[in-house]
């Protein structure tokens, strides 16, 4: 792992992002560069009234305003000196927040996106913001998100929920990478819901077999029943103190991701700890 994306709006949320990658830098020897967009205005963004409009060139002098001052909180960012031990290079873009993003993942070869969630209560509507749920959903490179700064970094205990698919195996090698880095044990976890209840004597054998198939090692295998896979993997990582959850998402999109949804987004959505994600058709 050579290069880490970090997209920033200088918020709270994303300056913990900001240091957790911070500490896979000093781990893995990365660069890390802190990206920030700005979302290019149109007329009707500040229209005062319905009848008045700004002219054209105090359209620019206000898009001008708006890079001037991101670029001033950029500057101060990358050169905070408590990320001294690690090279952070600032990215300024202009135009669309997930486009901005995966135009920096494709030209710098990101390794890993580092983002925040602002998380969610029962009474909120939507499960994470807009943009983390296109890039967890859409990337296509890993990305590890957090809600709060994990109380450890150094991920030794990591909750791996499989589907047992064999597409996994790139995400398989991922997962495998991360363990190496940190000398890490996985627990494997399927969760067994009403609707896709299998004893657990049959899921065990298969996911021995599926283990050794990708050549796991230091390893536990689990099974946990819940109502629900989002629930189960929660709960079970909450049971262990794991330090990170680690998924592969189908990266469902359209009308079939509105009429199934994605178990990996809830799952980041809620996660008190991070959740390392793949989309595996990539």
């Amino acid at each position: 792992m050579k290069k880490i994306l970090v997209p920033t709006d200088f918020s709270k949320t994303s300056l913990t992002a900001l240091e957790t990658a911070f500490d896979i830098a000093q781990k893995a020897g990365a660069i890390i560069y802190v990206l920030h967009v700005v979302e290019e205005a149109t007329p009707d963004s500040y229209r005062v009234t319905g009848e008045w409009r700004k002219g054209e060139w105090d359209d620019k002098l206000y898009m001008y305003k708006l890079l001037e001052k991101a670029k001033a909180q950029l500057e101060k960012l990358v050169q905070d000196p408590r990320f001294a031990a690690v090279k952070l290079v600032g990215e300024l873009r202009l135009g669309n927040p997930f486009h901005g993003m995966n135009a920096i993942i494709s030209e710098q070869k990101v390794d890993l996106v580092v983002m925040g969630t602002r998380g969610v209560t029962n009474m909120q509507a939507m499960v994470i913001g807009t943009n983390t749920e296109r890039v967890v959903r859409l990337s296509r490179c890993p990305i590890l998100t957090v809600q709060k700064k994990p109380s450890s970094t150094d991920f030794k205990s990591i909750v791996y929920a499989t589907a047992m698919s064999k597409d996994e195996e790139i995400f398989s090698r991922i997962v495998k990478r991360t363990q190496s880095l940190y000398n890490s044990t996985i627990h494997l976890v399927r969760i067994n819901t009403p609707g896709d209840f299998q004893r657990d004597a049959v899921v065990k054998d298969y996911m021995n077999k599926f283990a050794k198939t990708l050549q796991l090692k230091n390893f536990t295998i689990n099974v946990y029943n819940d109502l629900s896979e989002e629930a189960g993997i929660l709960y079970f990582a909450d049971s262990i103190d794991a330090d990170m959850i680690a998924m592969a998402t189908h990266g469902r999109t359209g009308f079939a991701h509105v009429l199934a949804g994605s178990i990996a987004e809830d799952v980041v959505g809620k996660a008190r700890r991070p959740v390392l994600t793949f989309v595996v058709k990539h």
